[in-house]
């Protein structure tokens, strides 16, 4: 062995934790990292009151990369030009000091740092290795041994005890409790982890955002705002929107909590959002906004909005203000089972996966537009990649924007979780929607304070009621009949149930109409195509020109458009008055129409919450007698019914209350697999180069997330998000068999096939489906 091999090899007293950086031209030093990592960590958990324990459980989640196994097999790999992995475990050493020093569950932390929580079983089995006469005893007294001579701290004359707070939890609530400090502690360590090793490949200091000035936000808020108002045509409900957003303002005053801010669809709910928490922000020192949506639809045109209210003019202003994160790849798998792809294509996604985890979006920055998704998926995963950025929930405001769009199926873990940051986090939860559901009858917010900021939403919704409803039903009532009926409309949108339904109508309205633009939206076009389409409606509606419409929901929530028409193809009612909120919104007409019919040939979602909710709206909204979807009084019995009907196997069973069992029982990866906000797992994330401009920069993304020499940071991912559509998994599935795409990283694809010009990746195109043989 040659001197240099010995000094890889940890001979001669130097450890290392990574290769050669292709731009430093330096190894990463197992001291400098495990060091770099707990100085972040600690900075991260000091947010929460646990820095010291949070600092302890990164400096030792490396320390098995010590033994010299581990240390010859980082010479191999090296040799090897890079490819492959040391393939020699490294996890217990860090997992037996965690365990020793903090407690058993804090050990997860370390033990899974790479692959994810495990569940205390499987934790005690690992334990059970690395301890006296375990299979991997030698190799974690050899580690700990060598490690302790560089970084002699990782071992403590006593443990580190966990916060107060949770210590003087109620016995029944301490295991919740317990459940949401180890998943923020998690994110500490990988997200520090994450950040010291792409510093070290990227050859500079570690990226961390800087304490942000929310007071001089709110200024700059407050200008711009008045700004674009000045910039906009007066509308007759200007002055009931000033006040919506004059007692937002004034409500964020008040002590952190949960808030409710109920204002009916066009009563400029966005603006007095971002109002209330950048305020609440200021007044009580929260460090960064997180705003979560539904829909896809809404980050973008939220994000845009946000960004000329916040970002700064020029690059001499300083960097930016909003984070849009809305990308919806799982870094964690691929798109297809690995046994479906050659081997060549195996092994490429099994080198790109370090670099990809890498470009996980952590939220750093002072405004973050999300999805719900990304949010709770994020809160109750078990796996890296998904949770580092946690940890940055912590002293923040979180707005839930169209909040009625939560999965029944799943509200207790949601409020629960929530909760939990709430009380012991430093979170204020903004909770805003036109459809506020009846979340303070469920358990997990009984007893907690609702601040509500408009205290009669009644009276507003009585003087923003600017639409009457009509109702289509019978067997006769078809796509193609609404279609031809929409036809005769010059302004007019349809909202249909489902984006095959979508691509089937807008076929029947290019037949029917004779008159103007014939517009599609759905989530199978790319987040930039939407942005077109939803730019040039707004433009054709300015200029009172003819433009027909048909989308799914994604247009419901959040999409500033003035119809005269809609159609809404029948839905629970918080659905069918958030499309009536698209009509005569900006109440220059005596009255809009909103109709709303059922389709005998429709599609609908098929999860029996979706038909619970159906089921009790049919009880209360309707054709006189039945109330119109606006009536608040009928929405909240409406609430109270549905929740009820999925309730059937005891109180809350049908509201995720098996979710909160097994985190009672710190099952983490079986929360991860039982959490899923959306049901039909899943659409599955889709590149696509619609024209040549984009595709040199779409094709320089997709490289670094392939090339494991390259580590990247979160902007690459968040490149591509404009160019990503959605497919389900299945159609996915089969275009990798027939080479209609290909695997990038994670789940996440590049499309070889066809792009429809209008409907994007169509559903309807006969010989398509022919292609994927799904038909």
């Amino acid at each position: 062995m040659t001197e240099e091999e010995g000094a890889v090899a940890g001979v001669g007293g130097v450890l290392y934790a990574h290769s050669l950086s292709g731009v430093s031209g330096v190894r990463h030093t197992l001291e400098d990292h495990l060091r770099g990592s707990a100085a972040l960590a600690r900075r991260f958990g000091e947010a929460f009151g646990a820095g010291e324990l949070a600092e302890y459980l990164a400096l030792v989640h490396d320390v098995g990369k010590g033994a010299c196994a581990w240390q010859d097999g980082l010479r191999a790999v090296e040799a090897r030009g890079g490819q492959g992995r040391v393939g020699v475990p490294h996890k217990h050493a860090g997992t037996v000091l965690a365990e020793r020093y903090t407690q058993l569950a804090c050990a997860a932390v370390v033990f899974g740092h790479h692959g994810g929580l495990p569940d205390l079983e499987r934790l005690r089995d690992e334990l059970h290795k690395g301890g006296p006469g375990g299979s991997e005893a030698a190799r974690v007294q050899e580690a700990i041994g060598v490690v302790e001579q560089v970084v002699p701290e990782i071992r403590r004359s006593s443990r580190i005890a966990l916060p107060g707070w949770l210590l003087g939890l109620p016995k029944g609530e301490q295991r919740l409790g317990l459940d949401l400090l180890v998943r923020m502690l998690f994110s500490c360590v990988v997200d520090a982890d994450y950040l010291d090793t792409s510093a070290h490949f990227g050859g500079a200091a570690a990226r961390v955002g800087e304490p942000v000035d929310m007071a001089a936000l709110v200024e700059r808020y407050e200008a711009r705002r008045k700004r674009y108002l000045a910039g906009r045509e007066p509308s007759p409900v200007d002055a009931l929107r000033q006040s919506v957003y004059e007692r937002a303002c004034a409500a964020a005053t008040g002590e952190p909590g949960v808030y409710v801010l109920q204002v009916p669809t066009g009563g400029a709910k966005t603006m007095a959002a971002g109002g209330f928490a950048l305020r609440h922000a200021a007044q009580h020192g929260k460090r960064r906004v997180v705003l979560a949506v539904p829909f896809i639809s809404i980050t973008e045109q939220n994000a845009a909005v946000y960004r000329d209210l916040l970002d700064p003019e020029d690059a001499r202003g300083g960097p930016a203000v909003v984070l849009e994160h809305h990308s919806a790849v799982d870094l964690d798998v691929a798109g297809t089972a690995l046994g479906e792809l050659a081997e060549e294509q195996r092994e490429a996604l099994r080198q790109s996966a370090r670099t990809a985890k890498l470009a996980a979006e952590n939220w750093d920055a002072p405004f973050v537009v999300t999805t719900t998704v990304r949010l709770f998926e994020s809160l109750f995963s078990h796996r890296p990649s998904q949770m580092r950025r946690l940890h940055n929930l912590a002293g923040s405001v979180i707005v839930l924007d169209e909040v009625q769009a939560l999965p029944d199926r799943l509200l207790a873990p949601i409020l629960s979780g929530l909760r939990g940051l709430v009380d012991h986090f430093g979170v204020t939860v903004l909770l805003a929607s036109a459809t506020q559901p009846s979340f303070w009858e469920l358990s997990a917010w009984k007893g907690l304070e609702r601040k509500a900021i408009i205290d009669d939403p009644a009276a507003l919704f009585d003087s923003l009621r600017r639409v009457e409803y009509a109702w289509r039903t019978g067997q006769d009532v078809t796509l193609e009949s609404i279609a031809w009926e929409a036809a005769t409309h010059p302004q007019v949108l349809t909202v249909v149930g489902t984006t095959r339904d979508a691509a089937r109508f807008h076929r029947y309205l290019e037949a029917a109409s004779a008159q103007g633009a014939v517009l599609h939206l759905s989530t199978r076009m790319t987040g930039a195509h939407r942005r077109e389409v939803i730019t040039r409606i707004r433009e054709l509606l300015g200029r009172r020109e003819p433009v027909q419409v048909v989308s799914t929901s994604l247009i419901e929530a959040g999409v500033d458009v003035d119809f005269p028409r809609v159609y809404r193809a029948w839905a629970p009612p918080e659905s069918l008055q958030q499309a009536a909120g698209r009509c005569n919104r900006d109440g220059r007409l005596p009255s809009g129409t909103v109709i709303v019919f059922d389709p005998a040939d429709g599609g609908r979602p098929r999860s029996a919450e979706y038909r619970a909710a159906v089921q009790a709206g049919e009880q209360f909204f309707g054709p006189q007698p039945l109330a119109a979807p606006d009536d608040l009084d009928a929405l909240h019995d409406y609430y109270r019914r549905r929740y009820a009907y999925q309730q059937g196997g005891g109180p809350e069973s049908g509201l995720g209350a098996e979710i909160q069992k097994l985190r009672c029982a710190l099952d983490f990866p079986q929360v991860d697999r039982e959490f899923r906000m959306v049901e039909d797992q899943h659409s599955v994330p889709v590149v696509v180069i619609r024209n040549e401009r984009d595709r040199e920069q779409i094709e320089e993304a997709v490289a670094q997330l392939t090339n494991p020499f390259r580590p990247c940071g979160p902007e690459v991912l968040r490149s591509l998000q404009q160019h990503t559509a959605s497919l389900p998994k299945r159609e996915a599935d089969a275009a990798l068999r027939c080479g209609l795409a290909t695997p990038v990283t994670g789940d996440l694809l590049l499309w070889h096939g066809a792009y429809h010009e209008r409907r994007g990746l169509d559903p309807a195109e006969p010989e398509d489906l022919d292609a994927y043989g799904v038909v």
